[in-house]
């Protein structure tokens, strides 16, 4: 159960109040991570930007399922996984990825296989990758701007993964059917 806040519009700090009203009118709901958040409203536009940065990269939708569940599974974020399996499946994602990705299984092809080595490389070394493992992410057709996008998305999963570890931040009703567990 968490001991933070998960804030309302009408209870958040003011800064905060536009973005969870932006969530609400999206998603018909403020996602708790956005709730908890919001007791920081710094915390939440930080996150809210490098959302928005990350998904206007060179990267596909899946792509960016591969870095962002790649890190949500390693990082065990219990939120995360099921919100990012809703986001998946919102782009068309073939569902047959995500549960590989959920289920620490192989990529179905060999470009996404590098993608998710390379970025499952990043977070576990904390960016002291070798001369390999980055040749190897190049000859997959991968470029610097993509070793770079991959630091933004970890960027952003760091701070959602670390701030629903410490809030202990509750799944939402509409994330529930995508539950899972480490």
């Amino acid at each position: 159960m968490s001991t933070f806040t998960l804030h309302t519009v009408e209870t958040a700090p003011e800064s905060s109040k536009a973005i969870l009203e932006g969530a609400q009118k999206q998603m018909g709901a403020i996602p708790g991570l956005y709730a908890v958040m919001a007791e920081s409203p710094q915390i939440l536009q930080a996150y809210t930007q490098l959302h928005q940065q990350f998904t206007a990269t060179s990267f596909d939708a899946q792509e960016l399922t591969v870095v962002w569940q790649t890190i949500n599974v390693e990082h065990g974020c219990r939120y995360c996984v099921p919100a990012h399996t809703a986001i998946a499946n919102s782009m068309n994602v073939d569902s047959a990825l995500t549960e590989a990705l959920r289920n620490q299984q192989p990529m179905p092809t060999d470009k996404l296989q590098a993608l998710h080595d390379f970025t499952l490389a990043m977070v576990r070394e904390r960016g002291n990758v070798t001369a390999e493992q980055t040749a190897a992410f190049f000859a997959a057709g991968y470029s610097q701007q993509q070793v770079l996008e991959i630091i933004l998305g970890l960027s952003q999963k760091v701070i959602s993964n670390y701030v629903n570890h410490v809030a202990k931040t509750p799944v939402d009703p509409m994330f529930e059917p995508f539950s899972w567990t480490k």
